[in-house]
């Protein structure tokens, strides 16, 4: 059976290309996958204890059956076209207004609405940042987003969420994501949004490609959380590969 793998942030750059087709048994799993993986790509085999996969854009294990035509990504950790708002979800690739967009959240019940932007800095560990280049995979992005939206309003006392992230090239003061909660409380409406932005980071397939002048690299991203399985640990009962 033929299934498609797509490459992202720096696995792109390991791989040489954005995506491959994949004949595999008709019995494989994702595990079969990544053999084949790294046999023909062998710089991938020391990254995998730090990468999620994802089978039609839903987090998977090694273990994982696959169909035809089935989507694979290997997801390296995140960093931390689709247009408009989702249900207050976006990604974007125009200037974010955040001013628009608190509009369209506040209404007269609430007494609080707190706003976090994320701005690209002027520099990373002492080197003078040039611009970044943002990426994601964007359908499997916009699930995740809308998912922390909803876990968000049922797991904290806020009334709405909006969460709007820009792919593309960023410049030096511009805004990477803004996240705006809205509620009849302040302590709410911040612990809603600290933890939006924080699991975000940790989550939701989005990159970063930071450019100085004497080069560029893909930013370190953040581990992904301990319950989402890695492209480096083994199915149930089968050892790992060496």
């Amino acid at each position: 059976m033929l299934v498609r793998v797509l490459f992202f942030g720096m696995l792109k750059d390991v791989a040489g290309r954005g995506s491959e087709s994949l004949n595999l048994p008709d019995d494989a799993t994702l595990d079969d996958a990544l053999t084949h993986l790294r046999n023909e790509i062998p710089r991938l085999e020391a990254l995998l204890p730090s990468i999620a996969m994802s089978i039609n854009q839903e987090y998977a294990g090694p273990e994982s059956r696959l169909n035809p035509d089935d989507e694979i990504a290997l997801l390296p950790p995140v960093s931390g076209g689709t247009q408009g708002i989702q249900r207050h979800v976006a990604i974007v690739r125009e200037k974010i207004d955040t001013q628009k967009l608190l509009a369209q959240i506040k209404q007269p019940e609430d007494g609080a609405a707190v706003v976090f932007e994320g701005v690209v800095r002027n520099h990373t560990r002492g080197r003078r940042t040039l611009f970044l280049d943002y990426e994601a995979y964007e359908e499997m992005a916009l699930k995740q987003m809308e998912a922390l939206a909803e876990q968000a309003l049922s797991q904290f006392a806020v009334r709405d969420v909006a969460i709007a992230h820009r792919l593309g090239r960023l410049q030096v003061g511009e805004i990477s994501v803004v996240i705006v909660v809205a509620s009849a409380h302040r302590s709410a409406a911040f612990d809603a949004c600290r933890w939006l932005i924080d699991t975000l980071k940790r989550t939701v397939p989005i990159w970063k490609k930071e450019h100085f002048e004497d080069g560029a690299v893909w930013a370190d991203g953040e581990p992904f959380p301990p319950d989402l399985a890695r492209a480096g640990s083994s199915p149930a009962g089968k050892p790992a590969s060496k």
